[in-house]
């Protein structure tokens, strides 16, 4: 290791010769005695599995605190919650149980005696794609009915994905229905996972007559049902997965975020008895600090953390839920990794400024990663998963979306309003880069919840 070091020496020192040898040893002792001890803080680190880079965490000792208990806060978050005080971290961690080595082993078999198709590259097939019209699924929402809302260049809609060394499992409604028979599918997380959800719904619903299904009101939990199939596809809105005063599906842009850290039971009671369930989360810990009120503190006590370090206390509560009441043979779990952001042109096409706006192709250069998706979230989501052993399948769709800097809606979109005049000639500012036309991205991500299946 090499340290930086700038001596200045003055004409009378340098005439003083005769100390070099032993200033010289002095040093020498020094920089020996101080490269021992920054290899041993670097090991201590990387040893230590509670060790983590964010100075808000950093502390000496942690309390562990067993979550979801039946009996916590007096209080359900909404709204209205607000914090009365907020202190710094307090260095509590959940504390859960994983599952055991052999369970463990036998998903990282499972995997390698796989292909993996995740990995692969995006083929233009106006053939087969899109899967179905966006005209045609009367469930479509605004937000994501790009062509609709202005969008002429129509190739994001005809791109297949291919894994290098397989194929994904061809798209059949039908088959998928019968998968579904006398299920529920529940999808839970936020406005992504909602995006997928209707893209689930769009590849469904041609293959039921009309008189034979219904859709709920928009509400906190919406329901798709087809009655011949007794089978439901349903989206529950919990973007934190946690209890949080961000839970109304409407009215959610808090000035604060507040969660609950070791609590998922306000939303499991909603879940609990689904079948098939497909969660996501990211997005929103990327928001800025988040305000932590634990079970059994003081109403309007809060502490604040990073958001990294708040998404890693809120998956562990969700793990503890997975481990405790998941049954494989009974009911199909599914992580959702993060969808990837593609804000600053530069990233795909150097000195270029811009965004996702007038995008039609993905982007060919395999491996491509851009700062809209957080390697550090990646590798605490897969500690966290890995020990859910079989319990949880991963669908990584983070390097696929990549790609798709094509994909997203940008100005062509309805989000209540349609976008002004003035605002439809500023795509630098008003661009949705964020979500993804439909059809487009998520049907691949439901492709290969399919293939799974």
């Amino acid at each position: 290791m090499a340290l930086p070091l700038t001596v200045s020496m003055s004409n009378k020192w340098s005439r003083k010769k005769r100390h070099f040898p032993l200033l010289a040893g002095l040093l020498l002792v020094f920089l020996a005695c101080s490269v021992i001890y920054i290899e041993f803080s670097i090991q201590q680190i990387h040893q230590s599995p509670d060790h983590v880079l964010h100075s808000q965490r950093q502390t000496s000792s942690f309390t562990y605190v067993k979550p979801n208990l039946p009996k916590g806060a007096s209080e359900v978050l909404d709204g209205s919650s607000s914090c009365n005080s907020t202190r710094n971290y307090s260095g509590k961690k959940i504390r859960w149980v994983g599952t055991d080595a052999e369970s463990n082993q036998r998903r990282s078999i499972s995997q390698e005696n796989s292909c993996d198709v995740f990995s692969g590259k995006w083929v233009f097939d106006n053939q087969s794609y899109p899967l179905y019209e966006e005209s045609d699924c009367p469930y479509m929402s605004d937000q994501l009915a790009c062509h609709k809302h202005g969008r002429s260049d129509l190739q994001y809609q005809h791109w297949r994905w291919q894994p290098h060394n397989c194929n994904l499992k061809r798209w059949d409604a039908t088959e998928m229905w019968e998968k579904l028979r006398g299920k529920r599918l529940m999808f839970v997380g936020d406005s992504l996972n909602r995006g997928q959800w209707i893209s689930m719904v769009c590849l469904l619903q041609s293959v039921i007559p009309a008189n034979k299904r219904s859709m709920t009101p928009n509400a906190q939990l919406t329901i798709f049902r087809a009655e011949e199939y007794n089978a439901t596809v349903e989206f529950l809105w919990a973007p934190l997965l946690v209890e949080s005063n961000s839970d109304d599906p409407v009215n959610h842009r808090l000035s604060e975020r507040i969660i609950r850290p070791d609590s998922v039971l306000k939303h499991s009671a909603q879940w609990e008895h689904a079948d098939i369930l497909v969660f996501n989360s990211y997005l929103w810990w990327r928001q800025g600090p988040v305000k932590l009120q634990w079970s059994g503190e003081e109403i309007g006590a809060c502490e604040e953390l990073d958001g990294l370090g708040a998404m890693e206390l809120a998956m562990g509560a969700w793990a503890d839920w997975v481990a405790s009441k998941v049954i494989p043979l009974k009911k199909h779990v599914f992580f959702v990794t993060m969808s990837p952001t593609h804000f600053w042109k530069e990233e795909w096409e150097a000195g270029s400024k811009g965004n996702c706006y007038n995008e039609t192709r993905p982007i060919d250069r395999e491996g491509h990663w851009g700062s809209g998706s957080d390697l550090a979230t990646m590798r605490m989501v897969d500690k966290m998963v890995s020990g859910l052993g079989s319990k949880v399948t991963v669908i990584n769709i983070t390097q696929l979306s990549e790609y798709r800097k094509d994909g997203h809606p940008s100005i062509y979109r309805k989000f209540w309003e349609t976008l002004s005049p003035r605002q439809l000639g500023n795509p630098a500012s008003y661009s949705d880069c964020i979500h993804w036309c439909l059809p487009g991205v998520p049907d691949v991500w439901n492709e290969l919840l399919f293939h799974f299946l």
